[in-house]
């Protein structure tokens, strides 16, 4: 608990300022969240929401904020209200595997697959577990927890003069506003990258599958809970958010390839979110007090809570 309580605003709505949030409040300070968006227009929402690395610098820092996620959605997932699981990922290779990946140390087993586990269209892969999210209502149960310990939540858009007006009205404003950063900051390295999903009634399908190059392209296979999220692109500096029609056959047809029980899917839906990518993930505190987190690509999911128990720290030790 911390010494004295801060009056603290957090700018964001997504997975990022919810942790962000929850993880200052744990510290006893007085948290108001302002989000431009409801949570189910978030990019948080559409995100598949399974812990995995990707689109997110530098490696050192990563490893260590996702080592940290890992164990708080382990932790968090043993409330079924929670809807975290933990699943078996498989990552596919067109390139034969003879090491562990840079992110092996942040989980407890990484499996080399055998030669017959293998498809023919790749050369190898690695077999780990790790907790995945059915996004949506993880975020209306992690905004209850928040507004049940005496969160405050405004739903509002901000621009630059909006920030040092709260600013003004805080100790402390926490930035986590993701794509909205290069508005609200005038950051030029935030850059979108589109990813359209389509979601699938589960037919059964209980392992992830991800493959980030080969002859599907990005292809992966998330099950969730009742759905399965199938992905997907990665399309840099697209903002479009209608979803393609072709691009939804490519997807099917690759989750049909990879995984034999979406030979015929049930579409529930299909969704496209920007992803929030920069050179580095922004976690520092600026000349005017305002604590930035953002930029975390495809990564928020697999970074939250070690990235929010920075922002925590980095309050603690630099209190106004």
């Amino acid at each position: 608990m911390a010494s004295s309580s801060l009056r603290i605003h957090v700018v964001g709505g997504g997975i990022v300022g919810l942790a962000c949030a929850l993880r200052l409040q744990d510290e006893g300070h007085r948290v108001t969240i302002v989000a431009r968006d409801a949570l189910e227009d978030t990019t948080s929402a559409v995100a598949a929401a399974v812990w995995f690395p990707y689109l997110a610098e530098p490696r050192e820092r990563v490893l260590a904020w996702a080592s940290a996620t890992r164990r708080t959605l382990m932790r968090l997932g043993a409330d079924p209200a929670s809807a975290i699981v933990e699943r078996e990922l498989v990552e596919l290779s067109v390139r034969e595997v003879t090491g562990d990946p840079w992110w092996g140390g942040a989980v407890e087993r990484v499996e080399r697959l055998q030669p017959d586990e293998v498809p023919a269209e790749f050369a190898g892969g690695l077999r780990v577990r790790v907790p995945v999210v059915a996004s949506l209502p993880h975020l209306v149960w992690l905004r209850a927890r928040f507004m049940g310990r005496g969160g405050a939540w405004e739903q509002r858009a901000l621009d630059r003069r909006g920030l040092d007006a709260l600013l003004a009205a805080s100790d402390v404003v926490v930035h986590c506003a993701g794509l909205g950063a290069a508005a609200l900051e005038g950051d030029p390295e935030v850059v979108p990258v589109r990813g359209q999903v389509v979601r699938v009634a589960n037919p059964g399908v209980e392992r992830c599958t991800v493959a980030d190059e080969g002859p599907y392209g990005i292809a992966y296979v998330v099950p969730r809970g009742d759905d399965v999220i199938l992905g997907g692109t990665a399309d840099e500096g697209e903002s479009d958010r209608t979803p393609d029609p072709d691009v939804t056959e490519r997807i099917l047809r690759a989750a049909a390839a990879l995984e034999p029980w979406l030979a015929r899917p049930d579409v529930l839906d299909v969704r496209v979110g920007l992803r929030p990518v920069r050179s580095r993930v922004r976690l520092e505190r600026d000349e005017r007090g305002v604590v930035h987190c953002y930029g975390h690509g495809g990564s928020g999911y697999t970074l939250s809570w070690g990235c929010a128990d920075e922002v925590a720290a980095l309050l603690a030790t630099t209190a106004r």
